[in-house]
């Protein structure tokens, strides 16, 4: 399968089609090296984003830009579309697929990017879907494991912080199973531990995990270090939020006591989760895994097309 149609969830890739999108990626920094190319001239995307975004929204449209087409959406799309107006997602969808040849869209509900493609007439790309899942978040920092250590399987892998809403913890875990050997550490505060589907699909899949409270027992032996912001604004209550804000911290002294050649990875933004005492250490991987969201979007947004290039 070297084409997609949607992009909705991290299940629907296999590891073919993992090593494939890869590979596409790889290319696609030398064609933002040089400049760019104009693939698509006459391609429009239209991001739709109902939550806020600096990275997901800019590395798109940034992408989009790159391989020649242009772009038309709105940042705010709970107040700067008719959605304030009481239109439905569905009708919404209907208009806008009329527009454009692509739909970016990152909404507060889960599911809510499986709701507009079934109505779409050209491919949605899920950019995030309320506390469910974040697929394109979760291939690139795949893609970077891939590139920082030249493979993934036999790694251990450390997710850290909000495992409960943290999305991008559960697509990782999700595309994580297309490998051999892979052990997972799920590393949180009892209220926000990772939810039983996500273990459930481990279990299936015959994916090695473990639950645990305790990062510093681990800090020697995990190859990579998945730290999460605790999201203040998915918690029912504040007295919620304050049981797991701050519990675990990657500074300095943490580090000091991890392998030579461990990364430490954050989907961004981080809110003190990572002290930035930490940013000159070469295993601070986390502003190059940014980067690397442009490279695997441009991929993304050149399987979605498949081979029209006009």
């Amino acid at each position: 399968m070297s084409t997609l149609y949607h992009v909705l969830g991290a299940k629907q890739f296999d590891r073919q089609l993992l090593d494939r999108l890869f590979d596409s990626a790889k290319e696609m920094e030398q064609v933002a090296v040089r400049g760019g190319i104009q693939r698509y001239p006459n391609k429009i995307m239209s991001t739709l984003f109902f939550e806020a975004s600096t990275r997901t929204r800019f590395s798109f449209e940034s992408a989009m830009h790159r391989l020649g087409g242009r772009v038309i959406g709105t940042e705010n799309a709970s107040q700067f579309s008719s959605a304030i107006k009481g239109e439905t997602l569905e009708d919404m969808i209907r208009i806008i697929s009329g527009y454009s040849d692509l739909i970016v869209m990152r909404h507060t509900d889960i599911g809510a990017a499986k709701r507009a493609a079934a109505v779409s007439g050209v491919p949605v790309i899920n950019a995030g879907d309320g506390s469910g899942e974040h697929p394109t978040q979760a291939l690139l920092d795949l893609y970077t494991i891939q590139k920082e250590f030249g493979g993934i399987d036999g790694l251990h892998i450390a997710m850290i912080g909000d495992l409960t809403y943290g999305r991008t913890v559960h697509s990782l875990s999700y595309l994580l199973a297309n490998y051999r050997d892979v052990r997972i550490s799920f590393i949180s505060p009892d209220n926000v531990q990772i939810p039983s589907y996500v273990k459930q699909y481990l279990d299936e899949k015959k994916v090695a995990y473990e639950e645990t409270s305790d990062l510093e027992s681990l800090a020697g032996s995990a190859d990579v270090f998945y730290q999460t912001r605790i999201q203040k604004e998915r918690f029912p209550s504040v007295e919620e939020y304050s049981k797991a804000e701050g519990k675990y911290i990657i500074d300095r002294k943490l580090v000091d006591t991890m392998k030579r050649n461990a990364l430490i990875l954050h989907p961004l933004p981080r809110a003190g989760e990572i002290h930035t005492e930490v940013d000159d250490d070469p295993r601070a991987a986390y502003f190059r895994q940014a980067q690397n969201g442009l490279y695997i979007r441009m991929a993304l947004i050149e399987k979605c097309f498949g081979d029209q290039d006009q």
